[in-house]
């Protein structure tokens, strides 16, 4: 008769056994990582938010957030993309803004054996949801979608909430009038009219945009002095590089008709965010909502 001890042994040996033996099974290959490449600063920093920036082998110039971005390899600008420039980057994946382009680029992407997902670019809060939304799927990432989508709306209504509290604060005041001006370096100034980032901004911010009335142009046109008047804004806006670009406020305020309007007068320019935050419509839009709301009710 076999003592139970022995019999004990016999099944601590023969587990450690299997399990010995499942140590040395040969693993299941891991999925061949996603390699991704991005045409849009705010998609980019949604794939930042959505804490995959792993995946990611290059993006374009508009890619400036978060600091990783910047020492991703370049494409070039998103609305002036080469199918070649692309491709060398070896991308499984290009996630694109709506402005990406042009069209004959993508196509020739896509004809690669590259998937293209395009994002739509519209400049109101849901096209951030989108866009979150939007990357979270082609990254197969839901879970973390649904959890940065919900942090989104948490921060965005209580930012709402913020400006709509200043509000009722100046009741009776005329809400403020924004020349917004964009300018970049060896180019002439432009002023935004209606359907731009910049209106929409302003417009979230509680404040009316000097040049986007309902009698008032779309888009961008050139800055004149008439125009300039005209407007009679009490706040001038633009971007940190935009002011970079014109020599500073200084220089900003001799700039054709402005030294004749309310804002130069009071010396009263907003111009220290820079475009992707200000304008780009990310994830960051509630903190960008929030500094702009506190500058022009300073």
């Amino acid at each position: 008769m076999k003592h139970p001890v022995d019999k004990q042994r016999r099944m601590l040996l023969g587990t450690a056994a299997a399990g010995m033996l499942l140590t040395v099974l040969p693993a299941r290959a891991a999925a061949k990582p996603l390699r991704v490449a991005v045409a849009g600063g705010a998609i980019t920093e949604v794939v930042y938010a959505l804490e995959a920036g792993a995946m990611l082998i290059g993006s374009d110039t508009t890619s400036t957030y978060p600091a990783a971005a910047l020492a991703l390899p370049k494409m070039g600008y998103q609305r002036a993309l080469s199918a070649e420039g692309v491709l060398s980057l070896r991308p499984d994946l290009l996630l694109a803004s709506a402005e990406a382009g042009p069209p004959t680029a993508l196509q020739q992407i896509a004809a690669a054996g590259v998937r293209v997902v395009t994002l739509a670019e519209q400049h109101d809060v849901q096209s951030v949801r989108d866009k979150i939304s939007g990357s979270a799927r082609a990254l197969d990432l839901a879970l973390r979608g649904n959890s940065l989508l919900k942090s989104f709306d948490s921060d965005w209504q209580a930012a709402m909430a913020d400006i709509q509290s200043q509000r009722r604060q100046q009741v009776g005041k005329p809400p403020l009038r924004v020349l917004f001006i964009l300018s970049n370096s060896g180019t002439q100034a432009m002023v935004a009219g209606r359907d731009t980032a910049a209106d929409a901004m302003i417009r979230y911010a509680g404040a009316v945009n000097a040049l986007g009335g309902k009698d008032g142009f779309k888009g961008y046109k050139p800055l004149t002095a008439e125009s300039a008047i005209a407007a009679a804004p009490d706040v001038l806006m633009t971007t940190s590089e935009g002011l970079a670009s014109m020599g500073g406020v200084e220089q900003l305020l001799k700039m054709p008709g402005l030294a004749l309007t309310p804002a130069a007068r009071n010396r009263r320019v907003i111009a220290d965010m820079d475009a992707l935050l200000l304008l780009g419509f990310g994830p960051r839009l509630p903190a960008a909502l929030r500094r702009l709301a506190a500058q022009l009710t300073a």
